[in-house]
């Protein structure tokens, strides 16, 4: 899914949420459980990512920073347009005027 952009090998503590941050090292802080508040974030490792628009840098399985392109527009942009109603050929004008001319004959 996503491609590395540096090899950084963090070795991950549960309870912790890892992240790049705007610098582009990897940080991390503790997440809020039970009422209890979560902690202020540390630096984790250096490595000077430079960010790229588009896309999403997240830290993968093996510790390492990757980067996803981000998916812009989704379902909300492709609905199709509704169905007009069309008039049936003749319809009840077409109706009456056979009506009458049998009537005629």
């Amino acid at each position: 899914m996503g491609e590395k952009v540096a090899k950084v090998g963090v070795k991950r503590e549960e309870g912790c949420l890892y992240y790049i941050d705007k610098q582009g090292d990897v940080s991390r802080a503790k997440m809020a459980r039970g009422g209890k508040r979560g902690g202020s974030p540390v630096k984790v490792a250096r490595a000077g990512v430079k960010k790229v628009p588009g896309y999403l840098y997240f830290l993968d399985k093996e510790g390492d920073i990757s980067r996803a392109k981000m998916a812009r527009g989704g379902k909300k942009g492709k609905r199709k347009a509704a169905k007009k109603k069309t008039a049936r050929k003749g319809g009840k004008k077409m109706a009456k005027k056979k009506a009458k001319k049998k009537g005629k004959r």
